[in-house]
C-alpha cells in the first residue's frame, strides 16, 4: 500500500519549474524542512525515453534518476516557510560518486531519498539515495545553488 502524498502535483506544479516530460517527482511522502525528504517517480512505459532506451528493453536512464533526486532535493529547499519559489531557482551544481546498481524499468515506484549534508548561505550539498522495492537502484552525493529568478533574467 503507498503511503499518502503530503506534498500533491498541484504545491510540486507551483514549487518545481520543470514540467512534462522533464518533471520527475509525482508525490512527497515524507518531509523534515531543512533536513530530509522522500519523493516518488512513478516510473511509466509512456515516457518519451523509453522510446530509444532502448526499445526492446526499457530502462530509465541513469541521468533521469540523478535528476529526478536533484528535483527532490530542490522540493525539499523550497519547502521551507517563507520560501518565494516563484521568485528563486536551484541550480544543480555538481554530481559526486555516483553508483547505478539495479536498473530502473517501467512499472517501478522509484522513491527518492534525499538529505542535508550541508548548506552554507545559497548552497546545498546533499546525498541522494534512489530506491526500488526495498533495494537501492542509484546513489549520488548533489550540490545545488539558490539564485534569484530576476537576477538571472538580467544576465541575458
Amino acid at each position: 500500500m503507498s503511503k499518502p502524498a503530503i506534498i500533491g502535483i498541484e504545491k510540486i506544479l507551483k514549487s518545481l519549474p520543470h514540467r512534462y516530460p522533464f518533471l520527475l517527482v509525482d508525490k512527497v511522502i515524507e518531509l523534515e524542512i531543512g533536513k530530509k525528504i522522500v519523493a516518488i517517480k512513478n516510473v511509466t512505459f509512456n515516457e518519451p525515453h523509453f522510446l530509444g532506451h532502448f526499445p526492446d528493453h526499457p530502462i530509465m536512464p541513469g541521468v533521469l534518476i540523478i535528476e529526478a533526486m536533484a528535483q527532490a532535493g530542490a522540493l525539499m529547499v523550497t519547502s521551507a516557510p517563507g520560501f518565494k519559489a516563484e521568485e528563486k531557482l536551484v541550480y544543480f551544481m555538481s554530481i559526486d560518486g555516483a553508483k547505478f546498481r539495479k536498473p530502473v524499468i517501467p512499472g517501478d515506484v522509484l522513491e527518492l531519498h534525499v538529505e542535508v549534508v550541508q548548506s552554507r548561505g545559497p548552497v546545498w550539498k546533499l546525498s541522494a539515495v534512489g530506491i526500488v522495492d526495498g533495494q537501492k537502484v542509484a546513489e549520488a552525493q548533489l550540490s545545488a545553488m539558490i539564485v534569484d529568478k530576476k537576477n538571472e533574467g538580467e544576465k541575458k
